[in-house]
């Protein structure tokens, strides 16, 4: 069977009249992403398990909607105390939809512990899809999508954030962060610091909403517009991975350049009387990058054939 093609559609059995646990992603702004399916959840589930009560209940008084399950507090402060009292409701039969202020649960927000809870008894848990400023922000950043990932909230303290930031220097997937206005210029500043002044990124913010607005450009341009109009709401960032010569210059002295390959190669053939090409696919094969590739052994060849003529 292909990946999306169509399959009997169990939705209305599996979460009405089983017992498991749904998590449900609400709208990061816009009303109007709620979905359908979030709306049936909402007006039938046993249970509904919500971040915020009130911010539920205005949530379903902008939908139309009437949650008619018992609503319990379900907030980072008490999700593992709560976990294991809401999952014997799962077992005896109960459908407890767990929801966040916005967005998907266990995404910076309270879920994670019933997730983990319901593996280990062995009780379904599932999601309802939807809306996520993570994915939003980076599909507007038009920064590299195919591997990206995400740090969550930047760290609040300086040091703890140049730490942090300096990690990820060689990074070479895109990367994702959420940030507060209020310290939006201080991780300006030390993004700056810590991974240059010319890395591409995007500062998307208020996603969905009336005011939504993406800024792109180098770290540097983000950082002086940050400066001079300081975004308000809700931050995603987006930034560029590191290039292969920045990955490079992150990892130091145990990654290898292509001087310092061809340099191995040329030794390698000559201790081991094979062939330079041979050569060069054992030492480039030895000596990954801090992605988990490898550099180019024509790169490697052509720095060989290089020094060679220049001797």
């Amino acid at each position: 069977m292909e990946y999306g093609e169509d399959v009997q559609d169990n939705t209305h059995r599996t979460e009405l009249d089983d017992g498991r646990v749904v998590l449900a992603a609400t709208p990061i702004g816009n009303t109007a992403d709620a979905s359908a399916r979030l709306v049936t959840l909402l007006e039938t589930a046993d249970i509904v398990a919500a971040e915020d009560t009130r911010r539920l209940y205005d949530l379903a008084r902008r939908l139309g909607v009437h949650v008619s399950g018992r609503v319990v507090a379900y907030h980072d402060h008490n999700e593992r105390g709560k976990a294991d009292s809401l999952l014997d409701e799962v077992a005896s039969g109960a459908t407890v939809l767990v929801v966040s202020d916005a967005g998907m649960p266990t995404i910076n927000d309270p879920g994670l512990a019933i997730v983990r809870r319901a593996i280990e008894r062995g009780l379904p848990v599932t999601c309802a899809p939807g809306p996520s400023a993570v994915l939003d922000a980076l599909a507007l950043s038009g920064l590299p999508t195919d591997r990206f990932c995400y740090e969550g909230f930047v760290p609040r303290k300086h040091a703890e954030r140049m730490k942090r930031l300096r990690a990820l220097a060689g990074e070479m997937r895109t990367i994702v962060f959420y940030e507060t206005p209020h310290r939006i210029e201080e991780t300006m500043n030390d993004l700056e610091e810590a991974l240059g002044s010319s890395r591409l990124m995007a500062l998307a913010r208020e996603l969905t909403k009336d005011y939504e607005e993406v800024r792109r450009g180098t770290i540097s341009e983000i950082r002086e517009s940050v400066v001079n109009n300081p975004p308000r709401g809700e931050i995603v960032l987006v930034i560029a991975g590191a290039s292969e010569e920045e990955a490079v210059q992150a990892a130091g002295s145990s990654i290898l350049s292509i001087d310092d390959l061809a340099q191995l190669a040329v030794r390698t053939a000559q201790n081991n009387n094979v062939r330079i090409k041979e050569a060069i696919t054992q030492v480039v094969a030895d000596n990954p990058l801090p992605d988990g590739s490898f550099m180019s052994r024509k790169d490697v060849y052509a720095r060989v054939l290089d020094m060679k003529n220049s001797r």
